[in-house]
């Protein structure tokens, strides 16, 4: 499953002798994915924010561009003019559903696809005279992939599979290099997985089939996007760090 964490801002009012601390709204956002083209029908879609709390909610949507790193994808600090949100703000009810329309409006025939994130963040609220709390905020991401709607397929491929240790103290672990030489992005859990490891003479001591569902739920969507390469590693714990390891995508899809 996708890694979908909350980042959690301690906001303190004005103080005063005493100090409470305020139970104030959570939400829950829904897609953590959002799947976009650039041109056509799919040039938009919704982001849904509940208000599971019982105090009404006002969040903002910012937009911001994507870094996609070797070993990881995260939301950088630079906002993004290629998406707009309807609406930017809003004061959702207790107990009630906002849905945010994300569009696409940046170049309809861009080469590669482009990634981002919609940060929904929950604003503080004013609180009556005299009185000192500390507002937890939570800011929740969603990620945004637009698919450009010129350059074809992406292609994914192994380049290379190796034993790590992650953590001295754990077992070791299978860590595996995807390339992407497509212009479009993918998702290695639109493919299936096979590891294997030899020991020295070359004797099959593990083998491990993962499906697309088994990826989402250990390693999560495995965005890698397009002409560049991510490393992953499998939550999987190896008897043996000794020999080598060979890993196969099957791909089935995007």
């Amino acid at each position: 499953m996708f890694k979908f964490k909350p980042v959690a801002a301690m906001v303190a009012a004005a103080a005063t002798v005493m100090i409470s601390v305020a139970a104030y709204a959570a939400m829950t956002v829904q897609p953590v994915i959002l799947d976009l083209r650039m041109a056509g029908r799919q040039m938009g879609g919704q982001i849904k924010v509940q208000n599971t709390g019982t105090t009404p909610l006002p969040v903002e949507v910012r937009l911001l561009e994507a870094d996609l790193l070797p070993d990881t994808v995260k939301a950088s600090n630079r906002l993004t003019q290629d998406l707009v949100a309807f609406p930017a703000q809003a004061i959702i009810p207790p107990g009630a559903t906002q849905a945010f329309r994300i569009q696409y409006v940046g170049d309809p025939e861009a080469p590669t696809s482009r990634h981002y994130y919609a940060e929904i963040a929950q604003q503080p609220v004013q609180v009556p005279g005299g009185q000192s709390t500390i507002q937890i905020l939570y800011n929740f991401q969603a990620m945004i992939n637009v698919a450009s709607i010129v350059a074809g397929d992406p292609d994914l491929t192994v380049e290379k599979a190796e034993i790590v240790r992650p953590d001295p103290d754990k077992p070791a672990r299978i860590a595996f290099t995807v390339h992407n030489s497509g212009k479009n992005y993918g998702y290695i859990s639109n493919s299936s997985l096979t590891l294997v490891q030899r020991d020295a003479t070359g004797k099959q001591i593990f083998e491990r089939k993962l499906s697309g569902n088994d990826i989402q739920q250990m390693i999560g969507f495995g965005l890698v996007g397009p002409e560049i390469s991510r490393t992953f590693v499998a939550p999987i714990d190896l008897t043996s760090a000794e020999g080598k390891v060979e890993v196969t995508l099957s791909r089935h899809g995007r």
